[in-house]
């Protein structure tokens, strides 16, 4: 007999990201403490007889961000309105084909899809000695340290994916995923800085998870 369930989950997790710059600049990874979320999960059959397929949606809460490093060579480091670092609160819907191979009490999952999402604010950071910043800067940081610009794009979307593997303890499972997100939707405005040389900056972000998830229907088989 074939498996064909529905689940309901809880997921949480914590992770690290950062942001892929044109042009390139030195940076380094930002913990993100938490990435929480519900999903529900619906195995089937694919084309009618093949049993190790289904899909997964959700909403999830979390953070992605960026922090510049200090470019020791040239004496440098790059900012954006006067600061090194932000922190982004983000919400994200995530549709995902979902493929699994059970065996025994336990199954390993592959996720691969598509998310649409929307960044709800920022918080952004100067760590340096405030003695290195010109007055430029510093007005910049002030004006932008909590808000967005009418430059900034608030609209995300991207695609998703993860493996992990689960322990069955009918009729609950417990899932352990390590996921990557890579967005297609620039932080702010390509020609933001200047209408003839064009900027991009796409978050990134690898969460490890852990979840419990609440079989809806009967697990019957195999």
């Amino acid at each position: 007999t074939i498996n064909d369930y529905t689940m309901i989950g809880v997921q949480y997790g914590a992770g690290l990201s950062q942001v892929i710059w044109n042009p390139s600049t030195e940076q380094d990874w930002v913990f993100i403490p938490y990435n929480f979320g519900v999903t529900y999960t619906r195995y089937g059959k694919m084309f009618g007889y093949m049993p190790y397929f289904g899909f997964q949606a959700g909403i999830f809460y979390g953070q992605e961000g960026y922090q510049f490093k200090y470019d020791e060579k040239n004496d440098f480091i790059y900012r954006i309105e006067g600061a090194e670092k932000a922190l982004i609160k983000v919400v994200k819907v995530p549709v995902m084909a979902h493929m699994h191979i059970d065996f025994w009490k336990m199954k390993i999952m592959f996720n691969l899809g598509c998310y649409a999402g929307y960044r709800l604010s920022i918080e952004r950071f100067q760590l340096f000695d405030k003695d290195d910043y010109s007055i430029l800067n510093q007005i910049r940081f002030e004006a932008s340290r909590y808000s967005f610009k009418d430059t900034d794009n608030r609209w995300d979307y991207g695609i998703k994916g993860g493996i992990g593997f689960g322990l069955i303890f009918d009729p609950i499972e417990i899932h352990i995923m390590a996921a990557y997100k890579h967005s297609l939707s620039s932080l702010y405005e390509p020609d933001h800085y200047s209408p003839y040389y064009y900027r991009f900056a796409y978050p990134s972000n690898i969460v490890v998870s852990a979840g419990v998830h609440f079989q809806l229907t009967k697990r019957t088989g195999k």
